[in-house]
């Protein structure tokens, strides 16, 4: 019998049956809202936890455990060397939220495209002075647009594929994505950040966050910007230099950004940028959406991430298949 942990979790009770990855009379699940409320006879005995990062002198009461499983695409706070160092696979879920980030990646592009957001707040104000149909200062017809992705993992092709059913010209950064990869989904390829900046007039971002894409759009990225640009991520906020940003805006260089992600979250209203959104400052009004890191979230993608996840888990203890690891770098052995 396989003893699962899930030792912080963040759904109702009611909602454990759909956790179907764990079917079967092998597998007994134990469920905590938090780390203290674990005994020490669970933390030894259980062969697998799935859940956020726990704190450090939990992972030292560990006996069994043979993966861990992160319910989540991202994985940046994950102490990966220290699972490792206890002979530990750490494995994340890629495969929930897909469809939905990347739709959401859409709605923000299309609010600034087709100046949503920015109606409706005229509306408000008046609703019959501000009736200006012929209005729409922050687009044009999407058709017309080339739009630049950075990042054709799987959510940036899923983009692209819905960029595509929008006749856009559609170009992509990736260094590590194979040769052949533009001609299969028929779009094109940038060569560098710069060039896929400067011609696009859309750019979406759907990288991880790691060393080498911190603060990855910056002063010079933006620079090379066509004139005119509207940045959108839906990926990490770190990997945008956020006062970078504001500069850019600030000498509108950058028209506009759609941000469900920021360098610090829930939003510090002390940086420049956010403190000019909050304080609805003239000269940027409409020109920034943000949404709460919300991209990912649907009733259909909160009962993936929990099926899925505890799929991996079990995978895993039945089979000895390892789905998604991300630490292998740190496994000096495996348990």
């Amino acid at each position: 019998m396989f003893q699962v942990l899930w030792p912080m979790i963040r759904w109702q009770d009611d909602n454990k049956p759909e956790i179907s990855g764990l079917n079967g009379d092998d597998i007994t699940a134990h469920f905590m809202k938090h780390p203290a409320q674990v005994s020490d006879e669970q933390w030894a005995s259980c062969d697998a936890i799935v859940g956020p990062q726990i704190p450090p002198e939990y992972m030292h009461r560990l006996e069994k455990c043979r993966i861990f499983v992160k319910p989540a695409v991202g994985f940046d706070e994950i102490d990966l060397a220290a699972w490792g160092n206890l002979g530990i696979p750490v494995c994340n879920t890629p495969n929930y939220g897909t469809r939905e980030v990347a739709d959401h990646a859409m709605a923000l592009m299309l609010t600034l495209t087709k100046s949503i957001a920015f109606h409706n707040e005229e509306l408000r104000a008046s609703p019959v002075q501000n009736w200006r149909p012929a209005l729409n200062p922050f687009g044009q017809r999407m058709s017309d647009c080339t739009v630049g992705i950075v990042g054709l993992g799987r959510i940036g092709t899923a983009a692209a594929l819905r960029l595509k059913a929008f006749d856009m010209d559609v170009v992509f950064f990736d260094p590590y994505k194979p040769n052949g990869a533009d001609i299969a989904l028929g779009i094109r390829r940038a060569d560098s950040l710069e060039e896929l900046f400067s011609q696009s007039d859309i750019v979406t971002l759907h990288i991880p966050l790691n060393s080498e894409t911190h603060d990855l759009i910056s002063t010079d990225v933006l620079a090379a910007a066509k004139q005119g640009l509207i940045l959108i991520n839906t990926a990490r906020g770190p990997v945008v230099d956020i006062d970078a940003l504001y500069d850019a805006l600030k000498n509108d260089h950058i028209l506009a950004a759609g941000l469900d992600v920021l360098p610090e979250e829930p939003a510090n209203i002390d940086k420049k940028l956010i403190k000019a959104w909050h304080e609805n400052e003239d000269w940027l009004r409409h020109r920034l959406i943000l949404t709460p890191h919300s991209a990912f979230f649907t009733p259909q993608s909160m009962h993936d991430i929990r099926s899925f996840s505890a799929a991996t888990a079990a995978k895993y203890l039945r089979s000895n298949r390892l789905d998604n690891c991300v630490n292998e770098d740190f496994l000096s052995f495996r348990r």
